[in-house]
C-alpha cells in the first residue's frame, strides 16, 4: 500500500442515500480508512479541500451538483486531480462509464453495492504495484457475482394456434391486418400427435408451415361442411405429399358422406385437380357417440347450434380442456337484455345440454360474430349476438374466452370497439373472465 506516513488513508464518500452511505463507510472504517461523508455533489467539493481525501466514492445522481460534473470539476483543478475516483451508482449506463473513464475515475461500481467488491477495487487503488491484471468492466464484475439470467421459449409444449379467424369468407386488405382474413381453422400439438380443427382458408398456410419437417400423421376435425370451414383443403399441400396420413373425422347428418364432399369440391368443374392426384394416405371417420381416443388424448363432441350437422370440439391435454366451437348461436331469436338470465331461465331449457358440455372447460374458442344492432336481420343463420354469448360465458362458467369467427364485414376498429363492448357486457353480467379476440397466428402454449 502507498505510505501515507502516521495517517490513514482518507476516504470521502459522497451518497445522498444515508443507509447506503453509512452501509458503506462502517466498512470502510473496520479495514482501518479515515472516513468522512457528504450528502450532496456540493458538500462533497467543499470536503475536498477540508478533508483532503486520498481517494473518493462518488454517487453520480446527487442533489445541488451531478457526481459527473463534480468528477470534471476534481479532475480540470491540479490540486484535486491526482485524487483517486471510483464512481458508485445505479446509472449503471455505458454512457456514464465511458464518460467517467474520459474524466479520469479510476473505476466503475454499480448498485447495489457488493461491500467485497468495493474493497477490492480499494484496495487496487492503494496497492498499485499489486495490479497485475487488466481493469474489469462493472459489467463483467457483476457476472461473478450474479449469472445471468437469459430465458428461453419452449416451442416443443403442447399448444394451439389460430390460423383462420373468420367466418364466411376469406377477406384482404390492411383494415384487416391485425385480426387477419383467413377463414377458420385451428391446429393443437399435444405430445407427437397433431390435431387440426376445421380446414378453412387458413389450412393453405399451415399445410406450407407442415413441409418443412416432412410427412407424419394428422387428425383433421370437421365441424360442419360449409365453404369457410373445408375451402382450404384442396390447397393444403401435405395432402398431395406421398408419406402423409391424413384421418379426416366428422359427424352423421350431412346430406352427403364425408368423403364425398370433399371429393365434390375437387370435382374437375370446380378445380384443375381431383382427389384421386392427393398422394397421401386419406381415411374418412364418421363420428360416434364415444369419444376419441387417440395417443392418450380424448376428444369429445356435441352438437352446435348452426344450421346443419355441425360440432362443437372438447380436446383433453393433460387435463386442460379446451373448446373450439367457431359457429352457434346460443339464445336464438333473444333481443332482449343479458341482465337476470340464469341457468333456471326457461329460454335457456333447450341449451342445457351444450351447457353441460362447456362447464369443464379452461378455454372456449367460440364465437359473438354480430353487435345486438347486427343481430336482428340475421335470426337463425346460426351466428350469436354479443350479449347473448355474454350470457353463455357465465351460465357455463367460462373463464377463458377467446372470440372468434370474425365478420367479414368488421374491420380492425370495429373489432377492437367489439371486444370493450363485450368486457364492458361480461362486468354488466357480474362474470369475471379473461376475454380476448383471436387472430390469425395466435399462439397459447399450455
Amino acid at each position: 500500500m502507498k505510505d501515507f506516513g502516521d495517517r490513514k488513508p482518507r476516504i470521502l464518500v459522497a451518497e445522498d442515500v444515508m443507509v447506503v452511505s453509512l452501509k458503506i463507510e462502517t466498512a470502510l472504517e473496520k479495514q482501518g480508512f479515515d472516513v468522512d461523508t457528504a450528502e450532496d455533489g456540493e458538500q462533497c467539493l467543499e470536503k475536498v479541500k477540508s478533508f483532503q481525501p486520498d481517494l473518493i466514492i462518488l454517487d453520480l445522481m446527487m442533489p445541488k451538483i451531478h457526481g459527473i460534473d463534480a468528477l470534471r470539476t476534481l479532475k480540470s483543478n491540479p490540486e484535486t486531480a491526482r485524487i483517486g475516483v471510483i464512481v458508485c451508482t445505479s446509472q449503471s449506463f455505458t454512457t456514464e462509464q465511458r464518460t467517467a473513464e474520459e474524466l479520469g475515475a479510476f473505476d466503475f461500481i454499480a448498485k447495489p453495492v457488493q461491500i467485497e467488491e468495493l474493497l477490492s477495487k480499494v484496495e487496487r487503488f492503494f496497492s498499485p504495484s499489486d495490479i497485475d491484471e487488466q481493469q474489469i468492466s462493472t459489467q463483467q464484475r457483476a457476472g461473478e457475482l450474479v449469472e445471468e439470467f437469459h430465458p428461453t421459449l419452449d416451442t416443443t409444449r403442447n399448444r394451439f394456434r389460430l390460423w383462420g379467424t373468420r367466418g364466411s369468407i376469406p377477406i384482404s386488405g390492411a383494415q384487416y391486418a391485425r385480426h387477419g382474413g383467413n377463414t377458420s381453422c385451428m391446429a393443437v400439438h399435444a405430445g407427437d400427435e397433431l390435431f387440426i380443427f376445421d380446414a378453412g382458408s387458413g389450412l393453405r398456410n399451415f399445410g406450407l408451415e407442415l413441409m418443412k419437417d416432412g410427412p407424419r400423421k394428422i387428425h383433421l376435425l370437421i365441424t360442419h361442411t360449409h365453404w369457410d370451414h373445408i375451402q382450404g383443403f384442396p390447397f393444403f399441400t401435405p395432402a398431395y405429399v406421398p408419406g402423409f396420413d391424413i384421418t379426416i373425422y366428422g359427424a352423421q347428418g350431412f346430406g352427403k358422406s364425408l368423403k364425398s364432399i370433399f371429393q365434390g369440391q375437387l370435382d374437375m368443374d370446380y378445380f384443375p385437380v381431383q382427389m384421386t392426384d392427393m398422394n397421401a394416405n386419406l381415411e374418412f371417420q364418421t363420428l360416434t357417440d364415444t369419444p376419441v381416443e387417440i395417443g392418450g388424448y380424448t376428444i369429445e363432441w356435441k352438437y352446435a347450434h348452426h344450421p346443419g350437422a355441425t360440432l362443437a370440439y372438447k380436446i383433453d391435454i393433460d387435463g386442460k380442456k379446451i373448446c373450439w366451437m367457431p359457429d352457434d348461436e346460443f339464445l336464438k331469436g333473444y333481443l332482449g337484455s343479458p341482465d337476470g338470465i340464469s341457468i333456471d331461465s326457461e329460454i335457456v331449457v333447450d341449451y342445457l345440454p351444450l351447457i353441460e358440455f362447456l362447464s369443464d372447460v379452461d378455454i372456449l374458442i367460440t364465437e359473438a360474430q354480430y353487435t345486438n344492432e347486427e343481430y336482428p336481420a340475421k335470426i337463425g343463420w346460426g351466428h350469436t349476438s354479443v350479449s347473448n354469448a355474454c350470457v353463455l360465458m357465465k351460465i357455463a362458467n367460462i373463464k377463458n374466452w377467446i372470440v372468434t369467427h370474425h365478420d367479414p364485414m368488421h374491420d380492425d376498429t370495429f373489432l377492437e370497439d367489439k371486444l370493450n363492448l363485450t368486457r364492458q357486457l361480461m362486468e354488466r353480467i357480474g362474470h369475471s373472465i379473461e376475454v380476448s379476440h383471436g387472430y390469425d397466428g395466435l399462439i397459447k402454449y399450455l
